[in-house]
């Protein structure tokens, strides 16, 4: 469970992080962040069970930082907490467009049987690798030359009114504005298996394709240019924000555990969720970083969603597109009721006050995401900034202080532990400011 609830739209942005960190560096650094958000992660578990004298049963980790920090804590927590929530509804909305495009740019050409050829710079055969940011400077904004269709006003016109930012995420406010209004989105959560048939396609897509391609991996110490691969780049912070938001899950990995039969093997379980998150990871990361095909193409070709490095008319692409569409359309309703619940109940003690609170929230969150998706369609950047915001206060700093504050009253503080977690606070802190600086 919490591995499926873990594994979320950041797999498809880590060989991007891998890109920007250097390979070596960046294996690395997926290792590392694994270890040291899984023991924050410790820490929040073991967090209620530090309080004494009081039945903290029902708390969950927003109660534990009131309980240390007063109302700056309860306030606190609910904004990093709605900045991850939002933040991860926006990189939904981003993705869907994305999908639904390709999805339906793929069922035009094959119904209407359309010979479509990406203008975008890539590889030849059956089993093309394309490379979209070399073709910035190329129109139309569909990036597609039609070699033969019967007629040629309906597929401009379909490319006129099918447009991945100008139209498409406008579409998808009809299908999910309606569903956010719903009181209780129970219905959506049987879904939830969706997630793991997701990803277990996505690493099977990352296995056939690399088998297909190769393994396509030079390595120079002194000199960088398109063909080499560097093991350390100067970015790699952008691939520390990615992992933040990649391996969170500290706002509610207490409810989920309460699920637990037995509740003494939750450090182990937690381990266990860690271990295959990261595994997972590092192997659709690795993979998908080690066969991209280079040369013929640069390895600064790995878009932010490694998806997009594949044509839209790879068979294999197109399932995946369709089984993550289809399960974001039911995840994201599940968000949006999350962080109703967390905000509407902070301020009217009640997580359905009335059709109108709700639906100003639900116009509010959605319109942040088409504007996100018109303008800023960049998952990676978004990931990041979000992740490295929210992992400040729940990754690093929270449980840290909560634990050097408990040790001190308890009279069991000491110089290494005080020393050790200060530093994690430092690396929270670092991590964040980096984002807006590389």
């Amino acid at each position: 469970m919490i591995w499926n609830t873990m594994m979320g739209t950041s797999i498809l942005s880590i060989p991007w992080g891998i890109k920007q960190a250097g390979f070596t560096s960046g294996i690395i650094l997926i290792l590392l962040m694994g270890i040291l958000t899984l023991y924050c992660c410790y820490r929040v578990v073991k967090s209620r069970k530090m309080i004494p004298l009081l039945d903290t049963s029902n708390w969950e980790f927003p109660d534990v930082c009131k309980y240390y920090f007063g109302s700056f804590g309860q306030w606190s927590s609910l904004l990093f907490s709605m900045v991850s929530l939002v933040g991860a509804m926006v990189v939904y909305w981003v993705l869907m467009s994305n999908f639904l495009f390709n999805t339906g740019k793929f069922i035009y050409n094959f119904v209407h049987d359309i010979n479509v050829t990406d203008i975008v710079p890539g590889t030849n055969g059956s089993n093309k690798v394309i490379c979209p940011s070399a073709a910035s400077g190329h129109p139309p904004q569909n990036s597609s030359v039609m070699f033969s269709s019967g007629n040629d006003t309906g597929f401009e016109l379909f490319e006129k009114w099918w447009n991945k930012s100008q139209t498409v995420p406008f579409y998808l406010v009809a299908i999910l504005l309606p569903l956010l209004n719903l009181k209780s989105p129970s219905f959506f959560a049987k879904f939830n298996v969706l997630g793991t048939v997701s990803v277990v396609y996505l690493v099977l897509l990352v296995t056939v394709k690399a088998a297909r391609l190769g393994i396509h991996l030079e390595y120079n110490w002194f000199t960088e240019n398109a063909f080499f691969v560097p093991e350390f780049r100067i970015q790699f912070p952008q691939l520390t924000g990615v992992l933040t938001l990649a391996f969170f899950i500290h706002n509610c990995v207490i409810t989920l555990l309460q699920n637990n039969r037995n509740q003494e093997n939750n450090v182990r379980d937690l381990s266990i969720a860690y271990f295959l998150v990261g595994l997972t990871y590092l192997y659709v990361g690795v993979i998908i970083f080690a066969s991209f095909p280079s040369p013929p193409l640069s390895k600064e070709c790995i878009e932010q969603n490694f998806l997009d490095n594949f044509p839209s008319d790879d068979i294999m692409s197109f399932v995946a597109r369709i089984f993550l569409l289809f399960q974001m359309m039911t995840v994201y309703p599940l968000l949006g009721y999350l962080a109703r619940v967390q905000l509407l109940r902070q301020f009217f003690g009640n997580a359905y006050p009335s059709i109108f609170h709700v639906l100003i929230l639900n116009i509010a969150i959605v319109g942040a995401g088409v504007a996100v998706a018109i303008f800023y369609p960049n998952i990676g950047g978004i990931i990041r900034y979000s992740g490295a915001t929210c992992g400040l206060a729940f990754v690093f700093v929270y449980p840290s202080l909560i634990y050097v504050i408990s040790q001190h009253r308890a009279g069991q503080l000491r110089w290494p532990a005080l020393i050790i977690h200060i530093f994690i606070i430092l690396l929270g802190l670092a991590n964040l400011i980096a984002q807006f600086l590389l």
